[in-house]
This record gives C-alpha cells, sequence and structure tokens, in this order.
C-alpha cells in the first residue's frame, strides 16, 4: 500500500491536523468515545473525522465504526464537507454526511470556531447480524454532541433569552443576567450565530454494506432488491412478500434486474461511439491477458506491434478465455450495424457493454455493482468500488502493481471529471 500512498490513491485529499488546538480538540471526541488520545503532533483526517495515521497507532481501523453500524463522526472544520470518505462500512456514509454538513453549515461553521463536533449516525439497528438488519435500516439520527458543550450552552442561553422576553419581570433577576453573560463568553451572540443543527434526520436509501461479503440494497417504490451472497443470514427469508433477492453470482438475474428497473445504459451507437468505452474495456482486457499469460512483459513500453505479436502468439488461451475476442467481434458489429443486441450476448459478458445510467439516482452504486463483473477493468474498480480496488492490490505482484499505479496517474489522476464524463456520462 505504500506506493499507492506516495501516489495519492489511497489516503489522498484528506484534511492535515497539526495546529495544537484542532489536536486538542480530536482527542477530546476520541476520549468521549472512551477511547486514548493519540500522541500524534500531526494526522490527516477524512470527512467523517476518520485517520489512517491515527487508525494505525490505535492498532484500530474500526475505531470510529465499532460495530459496523451507527459510525461515529468527528468534525473539526467545515473544510472537512469537501473531503473523501476513506474508510466505510456503507457506501451511502459519504452521501449522509455531505447531507449533514449542506443542511447545517451555518451551525457547524460557527461551532467549529470554538469547539469539536462529534457523535454517531444512529439508526434503530444496534448490531447487523442478518438481512433483516440492514432492511430495517430506514433513516438515521446525527446524534450530535460538543466537547466543551456549546451546543447545551446555545440551547441554554436562547432559552433564557426567550424568557427575557417574554416575562416582564425577567430583567430584574441579577442571577439569570450574570448566567446569561458567562454563557454568552462560550457561545458568542446566538442572535447571529445559528450554533444548533436545524436537520439531524436522513433518509437512509440504496446502499452497499461490506457485511456478509458484501451486499447490494437498492429501494424502489413496491420492491426492495437484496444482492449478495446467497449464505448470508436471512437470504430470502427476511420479508419475502416485499424483497427480492438475487444471488450476487446470478450474472443473468441481476442483469435483468438492472435493465428493467432502469439502471443502466445498454449498449448503443449513441454513447458508446463517442465516449471509447469499448476501446477502453477492450485495452483493459488485454493488458490484464498479457500480464496474466506472461507476467514478467513490460507493459509499460507496450505497443501495437508488440501487442499484435503477443496476440498471434497466444491465440489459444486468449480465445480460451473470451473477453477480448467478444469485445472485438462487439466493436466491429457496432461499427457495421450502430448497434448490438444485448440478448445475442452470454449472460456473464452483459456487463462489459453496460455502464450505470449517468442521470439515474444510483448510478454511482450500480457503477460499484457492475465493478464486481469486470475485475480486468481496474480503472473502473478503483473509480467506483476503492475497496474492491485495495483488495485486489493486495494479491497483485509488484510488477503488476507499479503498471496499474502509473496507468491511474496518467489516465485518472491527471484529469478525474474527464475521465468520469467521458467513459461514464458523469460530472
Amino acid at each position: 500500500m505504500k506506493r499507492l500512498y506516495e501516489n495519492a490513491l489511497i489516503y489522498g485529499r484528506l484534511f492535515t491536523v497539526d495546529r495544537p488546538h484542532l489536536v486538542e480538540r480530536y482527542n477530546q471526541a476520541l476520549g468521549a468515545f472512551r477511547l486514548p488520545a493519540t500522541s500524534l503532533e500531526s494526522f490527516d483526517i477524512d470527512r467523517t473525522g476518520f485517520s489512517p495515521q491515527v487508525a494505525r497507532e490505535l492498532d484500530d481501523f474500526d475505531y470510529l465504526d465499532p460495530a459496523g453500524i451507527n459510525r461515529r463522526f468527528i468534525i473539526l472544520t467545515p473544510a472537512q464537507a469537501s473531503l473523501p470518505v476513506v474508510h466505510t462500512r456503507f457506501s451511502n456514509t459519504g452521501g449522509l454526511m455531505h447531507e449533514f454538513y449542506t443542511a447545517n453549515a451555518r451551525a457547524i461553521h460557527a461551532l467549529t470556531i470554538k469547539d469539536v463536533i462529534y457523535g454517531e449516525i444512529e439508526d434503530n439497528v444496534s448490531a447487523i447480524e442478518d438481512i433483516e438488519d440492514l432492511l430495517s435500516i430506514e433513516q438515521v439520527e446525527f446524534k450530535v454532541l460538543s466537547a466543551e458543550n456549546v451546543l447545551a450552552k446555545a440551547a441554554e442561553l436562547r432559552t433564557l433569552v426567550d424568557r427575557l422576553k417574554s416575562e416582564p419581570d425577567a430583567w430584574r433577576d441579577d442571577a439569570m443576567l450574570e448566567h446569561m453573560v458567562e454563557l454568552a463568553r462560550t457561545t458568542g451572540d446566538i442572535r447571529s450565530n445559528r450554533m444548533v443543527p436545524d436537520q439531524v434526520v436522513f433518509r437512509h436509501s440504496a446502499f452497499w454494506t461490506s457485511h456478509f461479503g458484501g451486499t447490494y440494497v437498492f429501494v424502489d417504490d413496491k420492491m426492495t432488491t437484496v444482492i449478495s451472497d446467497p449464505r448470508a443470514p436471512g437470504f430470502r427469508r427476511s420479508r419475502p412478500w416485499q424483497v427480492s433477492y438475487l444471488d450476487k453470482n446470478d450474472h443473468a438475474r441481476v442483469f435483468r434486474f438492472l435493465s428493467r428497473s432502469g439502471r443502466i445504459e445498454l449498449p448503443s451507437a449513441a454513447w458508446l461511439e463517442g465516449s471509447g468505452f469499448l476501446d477502453h474495456r477492450i485495452d483493459m482486457t488485454l493488458k490484464g491477458l498479457m500480464h496474466r499469460i506472461n507476467p514478467a512483459a513490460d507493459l509499460a513500453t507496450a505497443d501495437p506491434v508488440m501487442m499484435q505479436t503477443f496476440l498471434a502468439r497466444n491465440a489459444g488461451p486468449i480465445r480460451a478465455d473470451g473477453v477480448y475476442p467478444f469485445l472485438n467481434a462487439a466493436r466491429r458489429e457496432l461499427s457495421r450495424t450502430g448497434r448490438i443486441d444485448i440478448r445475442d450476448v452470454p449472460d456473464a459478458l452483459r456487463f462489459q457493454l453496460v455502464r450505470g445510467k449517468p442521470d439515474h439516482p444510483d448510478v454511482w452504486l450500480t457503477n460499484r455493482l457492475i465493478s464486481e463483473y469486470v475485475p480486468a477493468d481496474f480503472i473502473t474498480r478503483y473509480v467506483f468500488n476503492k475497496q474492491g480496488f485495495y483488495d485486489d492490490y493486495e494479491g497483485w505482484a509488484d510488477g503488476w502493481r507499479a503498471f496499474v499505479v502509473e496507468t491511474l496517474k496518467s489516465a485518472y489522476l491527471s484529469d478525474k471529471p474527464a475521465l468520469r464524463a467521458r467513459l461514464f456520462g458523469l460530472p
């Protein structure tokens, strides 16, 4: 993972905490969670306050997610709103945090001037033991606290201000007035600074979770669909009247669900020709084959002549693998007729030709699921399913790791929006 870290492919774009008062505030939040204080003088945090350096120090990468549910958060600065989330058990943690920051921007700005905000993203489930526990999560509530108790003091001061306005003789209560002054020393002027978050309850919709080997939950008007390992406890037994269960290894049924629910863009010249999507998949597949068949090959110097030579010398194993010949045939068919009939494509290969529908709310989750079925496309895997990419990376040889890192740097990190827009139709 060192190479990924050095090239900003893991734990990139984080906020560096190196000012003593911010380190102290972070330790106050850790103490409130009954965790040891960090001895680090500088560390990085993501949108939720998770720090990879603190995690290594504590030898616990789940220190903000101890039960895999009811995620904890630590907010030192409003600047965290624009950071990524780099470690989570649920794919929508980042989205929920973004909604919280957006809905309560003024309060977060005012509070973090004087204090650290911390708490939990709570729901009605305390542990994930089976599928039913996942289905029970319909909304979450941010339980918000602050180390210096600014939130409670602001609420108390607001009550006393209202009393002062509504009770004719309240201004004669010297003790109350002195207490208000004391509270204001901590909270500041609450008339201009909104100190209490307004919105703390948010809808919990479609998501992926790492539980049970990776589970996807898609929510539609009349049906919820769970895509998981069929060995997961509760699979096909929890709420069968309102939940459809799909074995994630059943390519045909998973594809049919995504297609019928309007979550994928089927192959057509309208988007395939201008995006370079097929060429991208062909290149990823060919490079993967070259490494698999000849691990010593220097892919960094691969040119068209080298690739043609490889194809000629390895026609047998390439034909046996099947993916490269299929994609080449699909490209020819698209060029000749302007269309590809997905019904003629074998179930296991259909995901090679589709992407998440760009205007669907679940597009990122859909592309994450698609990446499970196109493992050779490590760029798609990295963009939409970083944890899956990191798991793959752990099992790769060093030479392949180096090639993948250099490819991601040149093809993705150099201009992320451009690649997302071209290949996936996303901003």
